[in-house]
């Protein structure tokens, strides 16, 4: 019997890096892939806009970029020839301490360890062996559950990232070098006495040393337009301005990759799945939202800490305790009088975002989830704390809740950014218990996003796993690693 033709090879939703990554996969092998996204602009959390005032450009959502520089399949593409430049602060991160002091995060890992003082030695040993093997890690961490390539080197890793973020920090005896990890642990957006906080502190720190946290110039659009533009290069296809709230509503095609949380998942397909798979996507667990502000200023932010204004990036939250504190309040559903505060100030080494000696910068608090409570004045008393005079440069801000984010990209779940919160139960059986999580219960259906392994961060490895999954069910086409 002859094959019923289809429309297209593989139909992709969703314009995230995931979806752009899978879609990309899928394209390079010579099949016919459509790309569609609900919104007008491709991009999903990589998108760039005016949201202050006249010539200011934020970056809507994601801003900084450790892991997508660091991507093992972003670095196999050409996206420089389409436009894509990474800028590279002096300095990482930078922790501000209420003595005026601030523990950084450098390029290089001897420089960090050495400003740790008495903690020096600490640190090296702590990441050294981390970023020795740092290539062949990346690939293992970024991937599902599977046998790693440096099994012993993997296994001393996972002794140290599996541990609550709380119960490593006694590696360290200063409060410069605790606060300095609990910054970075807090990325996790879990509190930092849950199993497995740890881990995303040593990725991020190894990744500072490895290859860096850049800024894409011009923002974080111009990271999403250089994947579209490349996609499109090889024959894709992109649809804008579709949203899809059910599968009947897409062409035919032999293969479905969803770039969506669980919840999306079950209103787009569920009616194809088995009671089982359902039961499952039903229980997936969504971690604590965000509350996000940009602000226009008329000045580069005044820190007293001078090593501030060389970091692209800064962790404000004071002591270990006091960001433990504030995690730990928000996963209860309190709202921190003193939340741990990421911030980035991109148009100090970014001249495209703003007007002639203007500045932007952009910062997040986590909250409760699904909160609409307007975290300005806190957020902003934060930032004063380690900066006087702050308030006085705001010339315009925009923000928005976690009610709102979610409007904004549906898979923000009450305003969860990582796709589902990072619990040691989720972290290789997200979205679901299953030899492969990109699989669905039903063929030819597959899950692509951040509530996938490796999950959340800008690094488009989920949808890569997913699409050479479909690849090898579908098409019979074995991939490479990368």
């Amino acid at each position: 019997m002859k094959k019923e033709k289809k429309d297209f090879d593989a139909i992709v939703v969703g314009s995230g890096p995931n979806g752009l990554a899978a879609a990309i996969t899928i394209q390079q092998q010579g099949l016919s892939v459509l790309l569609i996204e609900g919104k007008d602009q491709i991009g999903g959390g990589m998108r760039t806009a005016e949201l202050t005032l006249p010539g200011f450009k934020h970056d809507v959502c994601s801003a900084i970029h450790p892991m997508a520089a660091g991507s093992p399949f972003f670095k196999t593409l050409p996206l420089h020839e389409f436009g894509l430049e990474w800028i590279y602060p002096p300095v990482a991160a930078a922790h501000p301490l209420d003595n005026g002091e601030a523990a950084i995060l450098t390029h290089h890992i001897f420089d960090t360890a050495e400003q740790l003082g008495s903690d020096a030695a600490a640190y090296k040993n702590l990441i050294g062996p981390i970023l020795k093997n740092w290539p062949a890690f990346v690939k293992d961490l970024l991937a599902p559950l599977h046998f790693p390539g440096k099994p012993f080197a993997m296994a001393g890793f996972g002794l140290k990232g599996l541990q609550s973020a709380k119960l490593l920090s006694r590696t360290f005896k200063t409060e410069k070098a605790k606060a300095l990890f609990a910054g970075m642990a807090a990325h996790s957006i879990l509190p930092l006495d849950k199993m497995a906080s740890a881990a995303i502190g040593l990725v991020l720190m190894t990744a500072a040393h490895a290859d860096g946290w850049p800024i894409p110039g011009g923002g974080s659009q111009s990271l999403a337009n250089a994947l579209a533009d490349y996609f499109v290069s090889i024959g894709g296809q992109i649809e804008t301005g579709n949203m899809i709230s059910s599968l009947y509503q897409l062409p035919s095609s032999r293969a479905v990759l969803l770039d969506v949380t669980p919840r999306q998942l079950l209103k787009i397909a569920g009616q194809k799945f088995s009671t089982i798979y359902r039961s499952q996507l039903s229980r997936y667990r969504y971690g604590m939202g965000v509350f996000k502000i940009d602000w226009a200023l008329d000045s580069p932010i005044p820190f007293t800490a001078k090593d501030c204004s060389k970091a692209g990036t800064v962790h404000i939250g004071g002591t270990w305790n006091e960001i433990a504190h504030s995690e730990q309040q928000s996963w209860k559903g309190i709202h921190s009088r003193k939340p741990f505060v990421l911030l980035a100030q991109q148009s100090v080494f970014d001249k495209t975002r703003a007007p002639s000696g203007k500045h932007t910068a952009w910062a997040y608090c986590h909250v409760p989830s699904g909160s609409d409570k307007n975290m300005t004045d806190i957020i902003e008393q934060q930032v004063e704390r380690f900066a006087p005079g702050f308030r006085d440069l705001i010339s315009g801000r925009h923000t928005m809740n976690s009610k709102e984010l979610e409007q904004y990209n549906p898979n923000y779940i009450g305003g969860d950014i990582n796709g589902g919160a990072a619990i040691i139960s989720q972290l290789f059986t997200r979205p679901a218990l299953r030899y492969s999580p990109y699989r669905t219960s039903a063929k030819g259906i597959y899950v692509c996003s951040s509530s996938t392994p490796p999950g959340g961060g800008v690094h488009g490895m989920n949808g890569w796993h997913a699409a050479k999954r479909a690849l090898k069910d579908i098409f019979k086409i074995n991939l490479p690693p990368v």
